[in-house]
């Protein structure tokens, strides 16, 4: 027995260089993904975290502020610098040709036209870092770095000391509750007036459509219509004058800043979204700051290009794109699994279905955007629209891209992935349970629902998670068939039917795309790219989790073989 043992232990001769070959593969391909996920772990987790402000008067007496965002080495063109700059070289390297420079970011855009800077070493008289110096977040124009003159409240200028801040505070945050009433009554109240408005008209449209300008219901129709739309006119002046009011109050509530050269710039508080001197915070206002930061992005429309404020809107988009998709393709995927697998009779046709259910899983994916569009958006919401929105044209509905034909598309996209993983699963099922079943009377319908499909369902869910993966991060086909940059309305509102699928959306994948290569500014887009990022892998994964969760209970429960 000893010997046997020795001789099924040893490894045949040259065995021994496959064996590493494939476990360096295997730690490779892993240092590369952790290395992915702490570069973006990194990079993303940092982004909200203030950092100080400095003051850097250079040699051409000019005056720049601005946070420190990265160093570079490169090689000056030594024709261009004055006698006084040569003198200043500090050279890097053996070769004694690179110098140093720093990339700052300014703010002030509204100013200067640019808010990032590159600063050389040579050009440098004096880095200072004052404490009185302030980051301001403004709604519009980015952030402005400077300095607080005075501010204006109903009218009545104070000159702006330590003693005044805390009125500051208190007024900024009054004028932030202004700014929420106003946009209340713009985007809710005069919203909703809008919507009726708009609902009358497409109503009238319709008996015109259905019964002609000369009948009896349109000049009936037409009687109403302008009774309802004049008492909505009059709300909706109303409300105007309201909000007109509480504008011209708001712009009485301002703060006069100047910049580090002096210039100066006159900011209203509302605009304002938060302030702080960025040399005088401890660590507990920086986490503040950091926190709240945070909740913004994750609660807040986006602003300044997607380059600044949240991405509630995308988040939303992305949830209810993968969730909609996988109810979409997991019956579909399971049906055709099951038919191939348990119904269809094995043969030439049924083998040449399965190559290309595999093949489609090889298609690229803007094949499917381009189908989605064509087929999904044009024939059959054009069909939609014609047959039931015909008031509504030429504007298209539904015939033109929406959440609804995205899910779909992405649904085409991942069904392979579900159909394999499905009859992998009813595979592996023992045909000896299917054969005991039958011997007891059972009927094939009753022996997979009630034999099959339990012991499968493990299996079935790793591929509804592998579908929900890819697709979830797919841009490419979303991007001909309903995402947009900024979608002004969420696909589920309060105004009926609630949920409204031919609407397009923001997706967190687009948003990374056109922030970091279609923003007016890369270096402003670079850290929402890398959050954004890190949070599009959080939601995935959290996704994923609960799927996996779901398929692991499925598993303890019907591991045990009886039923």
């Amino acid at each position: 027995m000893k010997y046997n043992r020795k001789i099924h232990s040893a490894r045949p001769a040259g065995e021994e260089p496959f064996i590493w070959t494939m476990g360096g593969a295997l730690v490779l391909g892993m240092v590369m993904i952790v290395g992915f996920l702490i570069f973006v772990l990194l990079n993303g987790i940092f982004t909200f975290y203030p950092k100080s402000v400095y003051k850097i008067l250079l040699a051409d007496s000019s005056v720049i502020a601005g946070e420190k965002c990265r160093h570079e080495i490169f090689q000056p063109d030594m024709k261009d610098l004055t006698a006084d700059e040569k003198k200043r070289l500090k050279f890097v390297g053996s070769e004694n040709k690179f110098v140093n420079r720093w990339l700052y970011k300014t703010g002030n855009y509204d100013l200067y036209n640019m808010d990032y800077v590159w600063v050389p070493d040579y050009k440098v008289n004096r880095i200072l870092k004052p404490e009185e110096i302030y980051f301001v977040e403004r709604m519009e124009w980015g952030p402005f770095i400077g300095f607080i003159q005075s501010f204006e409240i109903n009218g009545i200028i104070k000159k702006f000391d330590a003693g005044s801040l805390k009125l500051l505070q208190k007024e900024h945050e009054n004028a932030l509750h202004r700014k929420k009433v106003i946009d209340n009554i713009l985007k809710n109240r005069i919203a909703k007036i809008n919507h009726k408005l708009e609902k009358l008209r497409l109503s009238l449209k319709e008996v015109i459509i259905k019964h002609g300008s000369d009948s009896s219901i349109y000049n009936r129709k037409l009687k109403k219509y302008k009774l309802d739309a004049a008492k909505l006119n009059s709300a909706y002046l109303k409300l105007q004058a309201e909000a007109d009011l509480l504008r011209d109050k708001d712009a009485m509530y301002t703060v006069l800043m100047h910049d580090a050269n002096g210039r100066e710039k006159k900011i209203r508080m509302s605009d304002i979204v938060r302030f702080f001197p960025a040399n005088s915070l401890n660590f507990f206002e920086k986490l503040g700051i950091y926190f709240s930061r945070w909740f913004e992005f994750l609660t807040q429309q986006p602003r300044e290009a997607n380059t600044e404020g949240g991405v509630m809107p995308a988040i939303f988009g992305t949830f209810a794109m993968t969730l909609l998709m996988v109810i979409i393709v997991a019956p579909f995927g399971v049906l055709a699994a099951l038919y191939l697998r348990e119904y269809a009779k094995q043969g030439h046709l049924v083998s040449i279905v399965r190559i290309c259910v595999n093949n489609l899983a090889g298609v690229p994916s803007i094949v499917y955007g381009v189908f989605g569009l064509g087929f999904f958006a044009y024939i059959i919401g054009g069909s939609i629209d014609s047959l039931f929105f015909s008031e509504r044209l030429p504007s298209p509905t539904f015939g033109t891209g929406g959440i609804l034909w995205a899910s779909l598309t992405l649904a085409l996209l991942t069904v392979p992935v579900v159909i394999v993983a499905t009859e992998e699963a009813l595979a592996a099922v023992p045909s000896s349970l299917r054969e005991a079943s039958l011997a007891c009377g059972a009927s094939k319908w009753q022996t997979i629902k009630n034999i099959v499909l339990p012991k499968a369902l493990p299996g079935i869910m790793t591929g509804v998670i592998l579908a929900m993966a890819r697709g979830a991060g797919e841009v490419a086909p979303l991007m001909l068939v309903g995402v947009v940059k900024l979608a002004p309305e969420l696909p589920v509102d309060g105004y009926f039917p609630f949920v409204h699928l031919e609407r397009s959306f923001m997706h967190l994948g687009f948003h990374i795309f056109d922030v970091g290569f279609q923003s007016r500014n890369s270096e402003a887009g670079k850290p929402m790219v890398f959050v954004t990022t890190l949070l599009l892998i959080a939601l995935i994964a959290l996704m994923n989790a609960i799927a996996i969760y779901i398929r692991n209970r499925l598993k303890r429960k019907y591991s045990a073989g009886h039923f």
